[in-house]
C-alpha cells in the first residue's frame, strides 16, 4: 500500500475513534438542539447512504423530514442525564421515534433505546443491538433467534390526530429512560444497559415536520 494512504487511512481511523470516545456531556442549561435555519449539529445516516438533502431539509423554520429512506439525523455530541423535548407533527402518518444512548458504530439500527413515534403507537420502546432494560420483552425471527426488545406502552394513547403539534419529552436518568406525550407519562424502562450516548431523530416511512428541539439538564 502506498505509504501516503496508509498514513490517510491512520489519521481517520484515530479521528474516528476520537469522535467517538468523546465524554457524554451533561446539559448544564436549556439548550435549543434545531436553529431553524439548517442541521448544523446534526449528522444524517440513511439507508444506502441516501443524500440527506433528499430525507431532510429545513423550510420557513420548520425541520422537514420525508420519511424515506430509513435512517436519522442524530446530534454530533454525546449526552447523558437530560431531558430532550420535540415538537413535531405528521403530514402524512406514519413511523418515526426519537433514539437515545446512541452507540457507534452508526447503523441501522445501532445498539440505542429507540422510543417509539409511530402514529398511534407512540411511546413504545425498542432496544436493539445489544441494549437491555428489565422491562424489555424478546423479540423473534422465524427462526426464534432473538434480533432486540419491545416495552408496549401500557396506557392510552396521547397523542394528538395528524396535523396537530405534539409534545414528545424523552428523560434519561441514569439507567432510566421515561417517555412522555403531550405531558402525559406513557412508558418507562428501567435497569438499561446503556446510560449515554448521541441523541436521534428517526427517518422511517412518516413524513413530519418539526419546529422546536431542546435538551435541558434534569
Amino acid at each position: 500500500m502506498n505509504l501516503s494512504i496508509f498514513n490517510t487511512l491512520i489519521v481517520t481511523a484515530c479521528s474516528v475513534i476520537t469522535a467517538f470516545a468523546l465524554e457524554p456531556e451533561v446539559p448544564a442549561a436549556k439548550t435549543a438542539l434545531f436553529n431553524g435555519k439548517d442541521t448544523a449539529g446534526w449528522v444524517s445516516h440513511l439507508k444506502g447512504n441516501a443524500v440527506a438533502g433528499d430525507t431532510w431539509s429545513v423550510r420557513d423554520g420548520l425541520l422537514v423530514c420525508s420519511g424515506a429512506p430509513n435512517g436519522f439525523l442524530r446530534t454530533e455530541k454525546s449526552y447523558s442525564q437530560y431531558k430532550f423535548i420535540v415538537e413535531w407533527r405528521f403530514t402524512k402518518p406514519g413511523n418515526t421515534g426519537v433514539v437515545v444512548h446512541m452507540t457507534p458504530p452508526d447503523g441501522i439500527w445501532p445498539k440505542s433505546i429507540e422510543c417509539q413515534g409511530m402514529h398511534k403507537n407512540q411511546g413504545d420502546f425498542y432496544l436493539w443491538s445489544g441494549a437491555t432494560a428489565k422491562e424489555g420483552k424478546p423479540l423473534q425471527d422465524k427462526e426464534g433467534k432473538i434480533f432486540g426488545y419491545r416495552i408496549a406502552r401500557a396506557g392510552e394513547d396521547a397523542e394528538k390526530p395528524p396535523g396537530e403539534w405534539n409534545t414528545y419529552t424523552v428523560i434519561c436518568d441514569k439507567d432510566t429512560v421515561t417517555i412522555l406525550v403531550n405531558g402525559k407519562e406513557v412508558n418507562k424502562a428501567t435497569g438499561a444497559n446503556l446510560t449515554s450516548g448521541f441523541i436521534g431523530l428517526q427517518s422511517e416511512g412518516g413524513a413530519y415536520e418539526i419546529r422546536k428541539v431542546l435538551i435541558e439538564p434534569l
